[in-house]
């Protein structure tokens, strides 16, 4: 199966999230992923969540990088990466009904198939995978089944390379 993945550089900016969403939005075309479809909905809501995480909670530039399937692609997996430079953990928080923060987590890990967190050299990197098939109709055929910190990484058989 032919991979696209695709990177972008963030600044520790709060600006940046509004960014990422966009460039992620744009590179969901190539891969067969429709701006209008639910699962691409899914995906920019993970982008901008794992993506203010980083901003927000570390203070350091990070790294997005996605993994698409190629447009001909049957059974896939679409994987989510953001890589920063510091070393705290993630850490699932509950929030109140007043809290203006604190959910971030919680909806990665209703919305994805598979999420955890690995640590990298003097930082770490928090990733996210939803599982598409042939005839899925968006985030409620890829959305089911999760399995919180774990699971494990896709094959990287065929990938396509593009830094930004």
């Amino acid at each position: 199966m032919q991979v696209l993945q695709v990177q972008l550089e963030i600044r520790p900016d709060p600006a940046e999230v509004g960014r990422a969403r966009r460039w992620a939005r744009s590179r969901l075309a190539g891969s067969g992923i429709q701006a209008d479809e639910p699962l691409a909905e899914t995906l920019i809501l993970l982008v901008s969540e794992l993506v203010t995480n980083a901003v927000v909670h570390t203070g350091c530039p990070a790294v997005l990088r996605l993994s698409l399937p190629g447009a001909a692609a049957g059974e896939a997996i679409v994987r989510l990466e953001v890589a920063d430079r510091s070393v705290r953990a993630p850490v699932p928080r509950w929030a109140d009904d007043d809290a203006t923060g604190g959910r971030g987590l919680a909806l990665v890990d209703g919305l994805a198939d598979r999420w955890g967190w690995t640590t990298e050299g003097a930082g770490k990197r928090i990733w996210c995978e939803l599982d598409c098939g042939a005839g899925s109709r968006g985030a409620a055929a890829c959305g089911s089944g999760v399995v919180p910190y774990g699971g494990a990484a896709a094959a990287r058989e065929g990938i396509t390379y593009e830094a930004v």
